[in-house]
C-alpha cells in the first residue's frame, strides 16, 4: 500500500480493524450498537522519539504488528478513502501475538 502519510517522532498509524458483525450467539449486532474497536493494524511508524540526553530510542512495534489500543485513543484522519489513526506509540497496550 503506498500511503502519502509518515509519522513522526514516536507517532504510529493504525487502521482499525472492523467490529464483530455478530455476538458469540450468533446475534446480529446492528450498527447503532457496535463499540469502536480497539484492535487494528500498524501500516506505518515513526523514527523514534529522542531522549533528553539525545540519544534514540527505537520504536517497539513496526509496520504489520496486529495491536490493542485504548477506546478513545489516537486521532481519526481519512487519507485517500480510508480512515486511520494516529496515536502515540505509548497509547498502544499491547502486541497481538
Amino acid at each position: 500500500m503506498a500511503m502519502n502519510l509518515k509519522p513522526l517522532a514516536d507517532r504510529v498509524i493504525v487502521r482499525a480493524l472492523e467490529a464483530e458483525e455478530k455476538t458469540a450467539g450468533g446475534l446480529y449486532i446492528p450498527d447503532s450498537a457496535k463499540e469502536k474497536p480497539q484492535q487494528g493494524e500498524i501500516v506505518a511508524v515513526g523514527p523514534g522519539r529522542t531522549a533528553e540526553d539525545g540519544k534514540a530510542i527505537a520504536m517497539e512495534v513496526k509496520v504489520g504488528d496486529k495491536v490493542l489500543y485504548g477506546k478513545y485513543s489516537g486521532t481519526e484522519v481519512s487519507v485517500e478513502g480510508e480512515d486511520y489513526l494516529i496515536m502515540r506509540e505509548n497509547d498502544i497496550f499491547a502486541i497481538v501475538g
